[in-house]
């Protein structure tokens, strides 16, 4: 009997001469000719009223709980804020580590900024600016990554959540085999009708309630901000939160029908169905006419340059049709996949009053 492998290019050949489609040339030709059949074609505020039930519907329930018990489990006094260590708990639901950061100093009420991390074993720990070994000193300073801890210098209250499968929620690498973690629980949760993005989506809103809810943050002046997948979570969070009056995005401006072409695991971005009726420009244009800031470093590897221009354009539709088209920013710098802040500050501070 000849061996497997010789059968299986046989196999290959034979299929290539008769003409057979692979899976993966389907999924590429999908890809290519996605239907976006919600894309934005008139009125501004009826559209998305349809594109938000339609991906409500597709999101399933990410409300976060009504009631639960925040425990402190510590509090670190820092030179010009006070890190408080929480964990959020509710019936029904996995516990939310949050980081809560409380600039010093008197003022009885404060602007508040939801500050979402992106990948990395840390999780919130980076975004909060712990830095207590050399790795996570060097990890913070090749991304800027404590953006949390440098809003909270600058006289705003931040909360930092944890997402899932990361830092604390991540628990042994070894337990995922050397596969990538969301890709992992993106399938895992799939068969007990759980959806990764919903559930983190959930926690973002959740950790916007606990600001809200906290007498020292003003609740009528709160922002949000990420970078990576934090900055896909702040989009998101933005687009369904009536709560967020300014969003800041960072290293995020790419598109899922981009990214399913190319190689793509990431089971924490994935909207099922998302591509029969829009993609990443159609649920940032949910925040319109909120003011909204994309950061785009020219020389990050993670989004595609040709794609940005007409996402853009996608989206100054929107912000133009609700009379806000100035309200839609870019700040394109000089660096790669990294918190920049150069624009995104004085837009917080101008919107939120800080």
């Amino acid at each position: 009997m000849p061996p497997a492998s010789l059968l299986r290019r046989e196999w290959l050949a034979c299929s290539a001469a008769l003409g057979a489609q692979t899976v993966h040339e389907e999924l590429q030709q999908l890809a290519r000719n996605a239907p976006l059949a919600l894309a934005f074609r008139g009125d501004g505020l009826s559209w998305q009223r349809e594109f938000r039930a339609r991906l409500d519907d597709s999101l399933s329930n990410y409300a976060p709980p009504a009631a639960w018990k925040a425990t402190q489990v510590r509090r670190v006094v820092l030179e010009g804020y006070v890190r408080e260590e929480l964990i959020l708990r509710a019936e029904g639901h996995r516990d939310l580590p949050v980081h809560l950061l409380i600039p010093s100093g008197g003022l009885a009420k404060r602007a508040a900024v939801l500050a979402l991390h992106g990948h990395g074993a840390v999780g919130h720990d980076a975004v909060a600016g712990i830095d207590d070994t050399p790795e996570r000193r060097e990890n913070i300073a090749a991304a800027n990554y404590d953006y949390g801890r440098q809003l909270a210098l600058r006289g705003y209250v931040v909360a930092a959540p944890c997402f899932t499968p990361f830092g604390p929620r991540l628990g042994r690498r070894e337990d995922y085999r050397g596969d990538d973690p969301c890709a992992v629980t993106f399938v895992r949760m799939q068969l007990f009708g759980k959806l990764l993005i919903g559930e983190n989506l959930r926690d973002a809103l959740w950790a916007i309630e606990l600001l809200a809810a906290d007498p020292r943050v003003d609740a009528g002046r709160i922002g949000c901000a990420g970078l990576s997948l934090g900055g896909r979570m702040a989009m998101l969070t933005a687009a369904v939160s009536p709560r967020v009056r300014v969003a800041v995005m960072s290293g995020a401006l790419n598109m899922l029908q981009e990214r399913v072409r190319a190689r793509y695991s990431c089971g924490a971005q994935i909207i099922p169905g998302l591509l029969n009726y829009g993609d990443v420009p159609e649920i940032a244009s949910l925040i319109a006419p909120r003011p909204c800031l994309w950061e785009a470093g020219k020389q990050d590897k993670l989004m595609v340059a040709e794609w940005i221009p007409p996402a853009m354009d996608k989206m100054r539709r929107v912000w133009s049709a609700l009379g806000a088209p100035d309200a839609l920013e870019v700040d394109s710098f000089d660096g790669g996949h990294r918190w920049n802040g150069v624009k995104a500050y004085p837009l917080l501070a101008r919107v939120l009053r800080q």
